[in-house]
């Protein structure tokens, strides 16, 4: 299996070399060539296996050409080891059409960690391979901050450089990340936004000057080996309720368009998926997007879902290429368009073919609250604000009672204790694995959001090539 860029112009590169590398030399992202396909049968004889052993199927036809099938296998066993639940991604029923899929049974607490346990190794795996050391440049809203540090904090040949908007995380999001002193890790607080600071790392992966001195990598969904690991879940969740032979919605808390894109990749592998709903908070370019075609950057509010507070989808252009006949010429047109307006309208064929698998709701704060309130008192369930995002959308997607809709749980309700107090009077508690976050020393560098001065300090810290 290669990959490919969306804008056309970057080298084609095996699994290895695309995991490294991140985001295209071209400013384009990575996808397969083509999309691998299980048979129904297929499909079907999956059911029922530990979750590392399912990870190891599903992923085997995107690393085919880098990594044995019994070298995978390793890995996720590896990987999911860490995680709290035997099952690692277990589902909990709420009521005869919802289901909860709990992703946070992993050492940070959060959905990112399913991808990026397994990232880490695989960076550790392929580095080895090289004798290269990788400048890991993130920028986070929350969560896969403090779970790519978790992943390769204290390993050999990885520096990781993570940027989070200051004061606009929570803080147990900002303590997982700046209670993390292994000396391969810097924290960076910038003055602006997510999109500001996601505007610069891209940024970094184009400017010659730092690609020439660092192997400048990326653990931000722009990776492809995180979205793939993502799709195991989907396969997971939907064999459990009868998959294949029966149909499954999934309603998914969407800020940079990942999490439900690896819903689309598993569509396109043959998983019976039934609709995809898009459930953002009021950042709602992607629901704009879907809804009116019109994908165009405002101002981001501050929500108390502050993962989902962006204006910039980057995983968007993934979708848009791939039902726009994968023309990578026309691709760059339109995102450079784009940067240059911040606005955007879909093409029919971006438009229609979106609207054949999916659907998107908005949800304010009002809709967050009275979904975290509903979970709690008639299903004894406490969520965060995110997972309520996707509950409130699942809950008004008017699709029949027989096709049952599994929410994404994307994050530990105790991640986010204030919001979820006040809507259900019940303070969620930290696991004991992190209980004493609040009581560990912090280390992290303030920085203007500027991207000279982001630059300058990962240059004064960094590894060179060779």
């Amino acid at each position: 299996m290669d990959y490919i860029s969306t804008r056309g112009a970057a080298p084609a590169l095996d699994f290895a070399g695309a995991t490294l590398a991140g985001l295209a030399s071209d400013g384009g992202l990575y996808v397969p060539r083509e999309w691998p396909r299980f048979s129904a049968a297929e499909i079907a004889a999956m059911a029922g296996l530990p979750y590392a052993e399912l990870a190891a199927k599903v992923m085997l036809p995107f690393v085919e050409g880098s990594l044995t099938y019994e070298r995978l296998l390793d890995l996720t066993r590896e990987a999911y080891g860490r995680f709290s639940h035997t099952s690692v991604t277990p589902l909990v029923q709420l009521d005869q059409q919802h289901w909860l899929l709990e992703l946070f049974h992993g050492p940070t607490l959060a959905f990112k960690d399913v991808a990026l346990q397994l990232l880490g190794l695989l960076f550790e795996e392929f580095l080895g391979r090289t004798g290269e050391n990788l400048t890991i440049v993130g920028a986070t809203s929350g969560d896969t901050g403090s779970a790519a540090i978790d992943a390769v904090a204290g390993r050999d040949r990885v520096d990781i450089f993570m940027l989070h908007p200051k004061g606009r995380v929570s803080d147990v999001q900002r303590r997982q990340m700046t209670t993390v002193l292994a000396p391969n890790v810097y924290n960076i607080a910038i003055d602006g936004s997510f999109d500001d600071a996601q505007a610069m790392v891209k940024r970094m992966f184009n400017d010659t000057a730092m690609t020439g001195r660092f192997n400048i990598g990326a653990v931000n969904s722009i990776n492809w080996a995180r979205l793939m690991a993502q799709v195991v879940y989907y396969f997971a969740a939907a064999l459990q309720l009868g998959a294949p032979a029966r149909k499954v919605a999934f309603s998914v808390p969407t800020g940079n368009f990942g999490d439900v894109f690896a819903g689309y990749v598993a569509a396109q592998m043959g998983l019976p998926i039934e609709r995809l709903i898009v459930a953002t908070n009021v950042n709602d370019i992607l629901h704009r997007a879907l809804s009116t075609g019109d994908y165009s950057q405002s101002t981001v509010t501050p929500t108390v879902a502050p993962s989902m507070d962006i204006q910039v989808s980057s995983n968007f252009e993934r979708l848009l290429f791939d039902l726009a006949g994968r023309d990578g010429v026309a691709m760059a047109e339109q995102m450079r368009g784009f940067e240059t307006t911040k606005s955007m309208q879909l093409t029919n064929a971006q438009r229609e073919g979106a609207a054949s698998l999916f659907t998107s709701a908005r949800a304010d704060a009002g809709d967050m609250a009275g979904a975290i309130r509903w979970a709690w008192e008639k299903c004894g369930e406490l969520i965060d604000p995110h997972t309520a995002c996707g509950l409130y959308a699942a809950r008004v997607s008017g699709l029949p009672a027989q096709v049952p809709i599994v929410t994404l749980a994307t994050a530990h309700p105790a991640k986010f204790p204030e919001a979820v107090e006040r809507a259900t009077g019940q303070r969620p508690h930290l696991p004991s694995r992190v209980g004493d976050l609040f009581e560990r020393e912090e280390k992290c560098a303030d920085l203007p959001g500027d991207y000279d001065a982001i630059a300058d300090y990962v240059a004064a810290n960094a590894v060179p090539k060779g």
